[in-house]
């Protein structure tokens, strides 16, 4: 029997290639989308959830259980990305961006664990980001979300091991994607002191990301995950010297790191 995979942001992007590579490998997918109806070509179902917003979860869990006996696979990859400087960012999109990144997973996992629970068995596995591993210039606030998700499924993985139900990370770096148009970008103020270096800055994250890895890799690194007996704790996915760098951050001093950074940033 084909197992079942819910995909939480799942109809462009990372989720979408994931979801395609599943079904393709025999899967039962469903992906959610804020608004499915804009995806009427979509490979696989896509049903409305807004991860910002509770009832949404809960009537999308109940609609996904109502034609299948459970959830075998939750991929929390829905997220959202958020650029500048911490002092200018308005304090409602730093807890906007907490709400989609880190609150909003935290409900879609309580709202499958029940039926998890009830057939003894399950996988979850939170999308994070290699950028959760470090305080990043300008990305402070998706480095903090990511990296309060990475440290809180360390929690819950063990909480949940009575229960043979399963949780891991996966880390991307960056891929080739639509995140940076959808990232918020706070905007490069002319009488910003940050103006010139967060300009530069940004240039370069949107750079990165254009530029990034195909997200076939992402798909065949979850396929993996699936069919691993015994998932580790975080995996990480993506171009050598963003996996290294937090090898790096973990072995250097933390001066010397920051130094590195700041080299790289152009700061």
């Amino acid at each position: 029997m084909a197992k079942v995979v819910l995909i939480t942001g799942g109809s462009s992007g990372i989720g979408k290639s994931v979801g395609e590579f599943l079904q393709i490998k025999g899967f039962k997918v469903y992906g959610t989308s804020r608004n499915p109806e804009r995806y009427p070509n979509s490979k696989f179902p896509i049903i409305a959830l807004d991860v910002t917003k509770k009832e949404t979860i809960s009537t999308c869990i109940s609609e996904v259980l109502s034609k299948e006996s459970n959830i075998d696979v939750l991929l929390n990859n829905a997220g959202a990305g958020i650029t500048g400087p911490i002092e200018e960012i308005p304090d409602e999109e730093i807890k906007r961006n907490f709400e989609t990144n880190f609150f909003g997973p935290i409900n879609v996992i309580k709202a499958v664990l029940p039926s998890m629970r009830e057939h003894n068995s399950g996988l979850i596995i939170n999308v994070t980001s290699i950028a959760g591993y470090m305080g990043l210039p300008y990305r402070g606030v998706y480095s903090a979300s990511k990296g309060a998700l990475e440290l809180i499924t360390e929690a819950f993985r063990m909480e949940l091991k009575g229960f043979n139900i399963n949780m891991t990370n996966v880390a991307p770096g960056d891929f080739a994607t639509n995140i940076a148009a959808g990232r918020y970008h706070a905007p490069v103020l002319e009488s910003s002191p940050y103006k010139q270096s967060y300009g530069n800055t940004l240039h370069m994250m949107d750079a990165h990301v254009d530029s990034g890895n195909d997200p076939k890799q992402m798909a065949e690194a979850i396929l993996k995950i699936i069919e691993a007996k015994k998932p580790k704790v975080h995996y990480k996915v993506g171009a050598f010297m963003q996996k290294f760098s937090i090898v790096l951050k973990r072995i250097l001093p933390g001066k010397v790191y920051e130094k590195l950074l700041m080299s790289h940033y152009e700061l």
